[in-house]
């Protein structure tokens, strides 16, 4: 069992919504696929990743340094003792040869596009749908997966010329997709207006539902605390990103000054990271709210490192909600029992949402049973990894 080849393209995403910091009109993202020897069903089993929204495609990273170093392994020392299997640790171990601590930025997001490869992969070989490849094979798995995992809707972006008739229309659009708990924009337009479109979308909302705001990182701490003191009255989910993801202290003064939750994480690149957030972020473990993305972090194979290191300092998995909006981070949180995922219905496609036929109901999601993640059984997908897959991309 080897691996033959390995390819990967870049995608546009092309919209013109923007949040508190950038447009996603020129935004692209990597699709990656490690194929094998192995073949089943007369086609060669394939494990395909990507990276989430919000980082750009690593192309250059990919080709100058990750690949190389996987295709020139020895085939022998990417199969598992255990499994007879490619490996998603060994893999992962080859990718990072001679590369030195620190240094994250995007090194993390082409890892972590090829660790989702890698376990799309790994669970395909074994057989199994990934959440329950994970639930029993990670040191924070649950050893049977949660049957459906808590998910919201982000949305509420800024887009040009769009008022606030046409944001209620699209989070009340959420809403019937089964969603309760919705997120939206601050910190692009003034307090005053954004305050307007947050009180207006709070008298929107049905018995059940809630609201979450995401400032992006956009504030500093003076700016950040003015935005606390108008919000901590109103009735939200929490308040994300209010300052730049590594002011740490920044961060905690702004925790000082609201007693709602807050939540952040998702632009935290490293286990290091996360671990300097709750040492020197002044979060609170009873409430607030964990965001790193495993796409964008080095991977599941880090990922699963990270959440024992958050143990080690008395955070619950049950306060880690991943960013990202894919299904790789949906099948992590039902594995290991997190508090939820994100989710972006109909935004960021073909990457946002999830496997076709997969409903909300009543805020919850159930995952693909079939083998990997599920990737396949998205359709506005399949192109591009039927693209990859024949070497036509």
């Amino acid at each position: 069992m080897q691996i033959t080849a390995i390819r990967h393209v870049t995608v546009p995403i092309e919209s013109e919504m923007a949040n508190a910091f950038i447009s996603f009109a020129s935004m692209d993202v990597s699709v990656l696929a490690i194929i094998t020897d192995q073949v089943l069903d007369g086609e060669p089993v394939i494990g395909y990743g990507f990276n989430s929204n919000g980082r750009y495609a690593q192309p250059g990273i990919l080709d100058h340094r990750i690949v190389p170093r996987l295709l020139a392994a020895a085939p022998d020392s990417l199969i598992g003792p255990e499994s007879g299997h490619l490996d998603p640790e060994l893999i992962w171990r080859a990718a990072m040869i001679n590369e030195k601590p620190g240094g994250h930025g995007d090194r993390a997001v082409a890892v972590g596009i090829l660790d989702m490869a890698a376990w799309d992969l790994a669970a395909k070989l074994a057989g199994r749908p990934l959440h329950h490849q994970l639930a029993e094979r990670a040191a924070a798995g649950l050893g049977t997966p949660l049957e459906r995992v808590w998910v919201y809707a982000a949305g509420g972006y800024y887009y040009p010329d769009r008022g606030i008739p046409a944001l209620l229309d699209e989070l009340s659009g959420y809403l019937d997709l089964g969603y309760r708990t919705v997120k939206l924009k601050i910190g692009g337009a003034t307090l005053a207006d954004d305050l307007r479109r947050i009180e207006a979308v709070l008298a929107m909302l049905p018995a059940g539902a809630d609201l979450a705001v995401d400032a992006n990182g956009r504030f500093d701490a003076a700016t950040a605390i003015d935005y606390a003191v108008a919000l901590r009255e109103l009735p939200l989910r929490w308040y994300e990103e209010p300052v730049d993801p590594l002011d740490f202290r920044a961060l905690a003064e702004v925790a000082e000054a609201y007693p709602g939750p807050l939540a952040t994480g998702e632009n935290l690149l490293s286990r290091q990271e996360a671990v300097n957030l709750v040492r020197y972020g002044g979060l609170r473990p009873d409430r607030d709210v964990l965001q790193m993305d495993s796409a964008l972090s080095y991977g599941f194979t880090e990922y699963d490192r990270t959440l024992a290191a958050l143990a080690d300092h008395g955070w619950s998995k049950e306060r880690c909600v991943p960013h990202g909006g894919h299904q790789f981070n949906l099948a992590i949180a039902a594995a290991c029992g997190l508090g939820g995922a994100e989710s972006y219905p109909g935004i960021f496609e073909p990457f946002g949402g999830f496997a076709d036929g997969d409903q909300v109901v009543d805020g919850y999601v159930t995952l693909p049973d079939v083998p990997g993640i599920g990737l396949e059984a998205k359709a506005s997908l399949a192109p591009i990894l039927a693209g990859l897959r024949d070497g036509t991309r």
